[in-house]
């Protein structure tokens, strides 16, 4: 038995999410159909995490398990992305230790939420756009507060089937990259689900002036999703790395 490593990137706009959806169209279902018509096998991927509808990925790795002869990678990624649809891409197949894990072995992942303060036709699919004035230098003292804490219970999805909201941040701030455009990226060694859209609506309450600082350390020692800032929409979000 061997194990292959699969990186590749998305567009997420047409897909509810990473993960296979009952009834809805997926990237990991696109991913597993394809290897499975290319290796005449059924093949059963695991991915890196779960991105959610509408939510897009610069990097997801995803691992699966062969049991035939050794698969050439460049032949299989350049056919795959013959068969994969456009919005789907592979960089990468290779071969990795048995114990490798796409999910379990990585020991960081970083996102990025894009906004834009000015109305723009070009950057609307894959930017939020803010009609208000924002306090950038204030949302990026809450981002630092976020790396004091452990604990993200407060920005987890209601009703999520989680065993802890425990995340060890590593690195969080608010980018500006022109006039109107900013970007926050945060690192971390795991993520809640929709915990990022969720920060970054919480941050959104802090840069408006209506919490404070010692508010935003309440919301988050509360552990209450309740009493955190409304979830973002999707189509700004992007995975955008992760290190194992």
């Amino acid at each position: 038995m061997s194990r292959y490593f699969v990186t590749l990137s998305y567009d997420g706009t047409r897909y509810h999410g990473w993960q296979i959806q009952p009834n809805s169209d997926s990237v990991q279902a696109r991913l597993q159909e394809a290897l499975s018509t290319l290796l005449r096998a059924p093949i059963s991927i695991t991915g890196a995490g779960r991105t959610d509808t509408g939510v897009h990925a610069r990097m997801m790795v995803a691992h699966f398990d062969w049991e035939g002869e050794a698969i050439d990678g460049l032949q299989l990624t350049y056919k795959l992305n013959r068969l994969l649809p456009y919005d789907i891409a592979v960089s990468k197949l290779e071969a990795v230790r048995e114990d490798k894990h796409a999910r379990f072995s990585a020991t960081s992942r970083m996102y990025r939420y894009n906004i834009h303060t000015v109305k723009d036709p070009f950057l609307r699919a894959y930017s939020c756009e803010i009609h208000y004035p924002l306090d950038f230098a204030k949302m990026n003292e809450a981002a630092r507060i976020l790396m004091t804490y452990e604990d993200f219970g407060a920005f987890c999805k209601s009703g999520a089937d989680v065993k802890t909201t425990l995340c060890k941040v590593t690195y969080a701030a608010w980018v500006q990259t022109s006039a109107n455009a900013w970007y926050f990226e945060i690192r971390a060694n795991r993520f809640l689900r929709n915990m990022v859209r969720a920060v970054v609506g919480t941050m959104i309450e802090v840069g408006r002036d209506r919490l404070s600082l010692e508010d935003f350390r309440k919301v988050i020692e509360g552990k209450c999703r309740g009493e955190a800032g409304e979830s973002m929409p999707g189509n700004a979000l992007f995975l955008e790395d992760i290190v194992y």
